[in-house]
């Protein structure tokens, strides 16, 4: 079952659960949309004006002023759509990514749980105080709107739940490739430490043939370099170190990346990125990022193709970089597996590149999206927090 699926199996579940009735409990909330509308904005002002006042819950707003006024924005649309249109498999799974997002961003599941609740009694409040028809008929609007909320709630703490069990498991391969590097590194240095010295001995040695003494002391070498490489990929991924977070400007980090790793002739790059998108992350993590994702773009279109790089600011204030191609895409199976350490579609590959740039986004407080259709191409979208200072920095 897919991930759109399931969301809208457990929708469905949880409006029955709550004997949620389309057609009744929509024609309740829109009969007191007139009597709510003049207190929107109220509303919002409280519910963030409360988070603000909260340093934990505040921690999560990294945009200022700037990213409040946006947030208020989608809230005061929110609350308009909560009370005209059904809630919907489109709009459930709308619901649910704001809880992914919510809990990608590490804000503390018990400031939603609390937010909803002010939100709740915020309504209500505004609601006994401006009604102006039969006190049954608000009474029953009333329960429509606790069944509505209560809905969203319950897709949101699924999305919690969705984002947590993820990263559990991926903790656990994470402990497992702890266990593997330090096996591997153990099994790898000894025959190296041999091919070393074989090197050494075939340098020395008496009156090899020139082409014998080139040809083993190439194969050797590479030997070396590359059994060297995966013992540095699994040491450096185990223990990952904590970022040097600064603010630093997107577009300043995609064009290094570029002019570090350049793509080939035939695949035609296209950047989009707004100079003015500042982003908080350790700079010299995010190059890693940047390059595996390029380098995959890259290999994946090995016809040619075309590479873009768009980025844009979210509409709960993060920034989001789009690396997308026009290569061969990836099944639904393969999407969900590429991430995972030591898995490869690489005949050469170590299975490390996307599973370390994940892991190097999420202790920057980022994330990695992947969508992708075999046959047209993907798309990874890296999520970032914004930086408070709009004029970034150089990478």
């Amino acid at each position: 079952m897919s991930e759109v699926d399931r969301i809208v199996s457990r929708h469905h579940d949880i409006k029955r659960y709550l004997d949620w009735d389309d057609r009744a409990d929509c024609d309740r909330l829109r009969s007191i949309a007139s009597a709510l509308e003049p207190y929107f904005d109220p509303l919002v002002d409280d519910f963030y004006a409360e988070i603000r006042r909260h340093p934990q819950a505040d921690s999560v707003i990294t945009g200022g002023d700037e990213q409040v006024a946006r947030l208020k924005t989608t809230l005061r649309h929110w609350l308009v759509d909560l009370l005209a249109l059904p809630p919907d498999d489109d709009y459930a799974a709308r619901c649910w990514r704001i809880g992914r997002r919510h809990a990608e961003i590490g804000l503390d599941p018990v400031y939603v749980i609390a937010a909803m609740s002010r939100l709740r009694t915020g309504i209500c409040r505004a609601l006994r105080a401006s009604w102006p028809g039969d006190p049954d008929r608000l009474a029953e609007a009333l329960r429509s709107l606790y069944r509505r909320l209560d809905l969203d709630l319950a897709l949101i703490q699924d999305a919690y739940q969705a984002e947590s069990d993820e990263r559990l498991q991926r903790a656990e391969r994470l402990a497992t490739l702890g266990q593997v590097a330090g096996g591997l590194a153990h099994e790898l240095r000894n025959p190296l430490n041999v091919v070393k010295t074989s090197v050494y001995y075939l340098r020395h040695a008496r009156s090899p043939s020139p082409e014998k003494q080139t040809e083993h002391l190439q194969r050797i070498s590479r030997g070396v370099d590359r059994a060297d490489a995966v013992i540095t990929a699994l040491s450096s991924f185990a223990r990952l170190p904590a970022p040097d977070s600064r603010p630093v400007t997107l577009r300043d980090c995609v064009t290094e990346a570029l002019e570090a790793d350049p793509p080939g002739r035939d695949v035609e790059v296209d950047v989009v990125i707004p100079g003015d998108l500042a982003v908080v992350v350790d700079p010299t993590q995010l190059q890693i990022v940047l390059g595996n994702l390029i380098r995959n773009a890259c290999e994946a279109m090995p016809e040619g193709g075309k590479l873009a790089l768009r980025g844009r600011r979210a509409a709960d204030g993060a920034i989001e970089l789009e690396v997308e191609d026009t290569g061969i895409g990836m099944s639904p199976e393969l999407r969900n597996r590429v991430s995972e350490p030591l898995y490869s579609t690489k005949a050469r590959g170590l299975g490390l590149g996307l599973a370390i740039s994940r892991a190097i986004l999420e202790k920057n407080g980022g994330a990695l999206r992947i969508a992708s259709e075999p046959g047209v191409g993907s798309t990874f979208t890296v999520v970032l927090m914004e930086s408070t200072d709009s004029r970034g920095a150089k990478p």
